[in-house]
């Protein structure tokens, strides 16, 4: 069974908790330590970001990781190059999270089938048109146990909604607000009514939300309308204010997410 598959298949009532950061950022040779420090401490689910020149829905942050990451020396080659070397002693679900150009770039075939034989669990790619992924994507991604995890805002109609949920397989990335990436110390009315919107739509896939969780209360307020959350932001500031170090980065995450 595919990990992402098996993650939420077995959680029960727990809420699930996923990171995400750059890989190459802050330095070109610590993808794999951060890895398996996540791993290690607990956490569920890891989206690898793929650095790319121009991520239109992320925010300074992550803007700023992915430049460093590209000015490091990392590319997509060099990424699935170092899942590849830790693939055996990985047992949480790792998504590979980047856009579409270098993708295309790499070739999507040759890219499925690297990220599948790496140990990469699944993709997210914010800028892939659902056509796209329908016609093309999803039969590749499909035939090396992918999943292609699809992307919703409180922007998005009912209708498209149900359609990702009828034909996506993993979970649904709830986009807190149509807005860029970028911590938030509250989630306002119109943002929990949009969750309460959506988990009363009782959808076939679980759903994680993410974008501007920070806190205990921006952390809880995913937890109760979702499966769980995915913090990317704050903690790619962290594991840069840390060097790298990502036990450090992940004991300021947790005394964050305390309070």
């Amino acid at each position: 069974m595919n990990k992402i598959n098996q993650l939420f298949s077995q959680r029960g009532d727990r809420k699930l908790l996923s990171l995400y950061f750059c890989a190459g950022c802050p330095t070109l040779d610590g993808t794999a330590d951060v890895i398996l420090a996540m791993q290690r401490r607990g956490i569920d689910c890891i989206e690898v970001g793929i650095p790319f020149s121009d991520p239109l829905a992320d925010g300074p942050v992550i803007q700023s990781a992915a430049t460093q990451a590209l000015h490091n020396g990392m590319s997509l080659s060099m990424l699935l190059s170092q899942l590849r070397a830790v693939k055996n002693e990985v047992t949480v679900p790792l998504i590979l999270m980047g856009y579409l150009n270098p993708i295309l770039h790499y070739g999507i075939e040759r890219f499925c089938a690297d990220a599948a034989e790496a140990g990469v669990s699944g993709m997210i790619i914010p800028d892939l048109p659902f056509d796209d992924y329908l016609r093309v994507v999803k039969p590749v991604a499909d035939s090396h146990d992918l999943r292609v995890v699809m992307l919703i805002t409180p922007e998005t109609s009912e209708e498209r909604i149900r359609f990702i949920d009828e034909n996506t397989d993993g979970f649904i990335y709830m986009v807190s607000s149509a807005a860029i990436t970028g911590a938030q110390q509250s989630f306002d009315d119109a943002k929990q009514a949009y969750f309460r919107r959506i988990d009363a739509m009782k959808l076939r896939n679980p759903r994680m939300i993410g974008f501007g969780i920070s806190n205990k209360q921006t952390l809880d307020a995913a937890k109760a309308h979702a499966a769980g959350a995915i913090i990317g932001s704050k903690f790619v500031s962290l594991l840069n204010e840390a060097q790298g170090d990502a036990d450090a980065a992940l004991d300021g995450l947790f005394a964050a997410l305390a309070k």
